[in-house]
């Protein structure tokens, strides 16, 4: 009996896990770039007294789903997306280095380039600095050109470039903030070959209907593992009936 309270209540536990991923899924579902988490179940073998007959869920990220997120146009200049492969180079919280497809930029108090999370943005040579401008142009390439404040409209300054770096997707792993990383903690190189559209975000990757119905299947299997937790429970009762019976 105490095996099978073991093993409902170990995989009550792991389905409310699993429930958790799916849920961070769906509350990024709007977030611009946004990669989802895949997580897995795998049965692991209780060792104990006796043959491992028995085994229990373990749950376990696998990894990420890079797939590109649908593209969508808004027209702000600040707006930008990486066309295929690629990466944005910001700043975490830490003062490393750390990479992300959010796209949403702005300018913030400080005159520095960050994203909609407020990550600072790198550039060639650190977090990028805006000068007052009336006019701010993302290139293709990463170049931010700008038209300073009260000099002519046609006055365009290149002020940096917005650090674009390609990166082996099974090297990078996601911290808790959000970003990704590469596993041995080096900085990923540039490359000038990953382009850019200004004007569209990329939208995040997750499958609203995908994540909708594993959100069912996961209550579905708490609620089968709190019914074995009660059933245990009854069988334990009536073999103690029994036991006081036959005494």
């Amino acid at each position: 009996m105490d095996r099978a309270l073991y093993l409902a209540m170990a995989g009550a536990k792991h389905a409310l896990q699993a429930q958790q991923h799916n849920s961070n899924n769906l509350a990024n579902a709007n977030t611009p770039g946004f990669r989802a988490d895949l997580e897995s179940l795998l049965s692991t073998p209780m060792y104990g007294p006796g043959y491992p007959s028995r085994v229990y869920a373990q749950t376990t990220t696998v990894g990420h789903d890079f797939r590109q997120g649908a593209m969508i146009t808004t027209g702000r200049p600040l707006d930008v997306a990486i066309n295929g492969d690629g990466w944005i180079a910001v700043q975490a919280a830490d003062g490393g280095e750390a990479y992300t497809r959010r796209g949403d930029l702005r300018i913030n108090v400080l005159g520095q380039m960050e994203t909609g999370s407020g990550h600072l943005v790198l550039g060639n040579a650190g977090p990028i600095a805006i000068p007052p401008a009336d006019r701010i142009e993302i290139g293709s390439d990463g170049t931010i050109s700008i038209v300073p404040a009260g000099q002519d409209p046609n006055t365009l300054v290149v002020i940096d470039r917005i650090r674009l770096v390609r990166a082996d997707n099974a090297q990078l792993v996601k911290g808790n903030d959000g970003l990704f990383r590469q596993k041995d903690g080096a900085p990923a190189e540039p490359d000038a070959g990953i382009q850019l559209t200004s004007g569209v975000l990329e939208g995040s990757n997750v499958n609203m209907v995908d994540a909708l119905v594993k959100m069912i299947d996961h209550a579905r299997s708490y609620e089968t593992y709190v019914k074995l937790m009660a059933t245990t429970k009854e069988n334990d009762e009536a073999s103690s009936r029994l036991l006081r019976a036959g005494g």
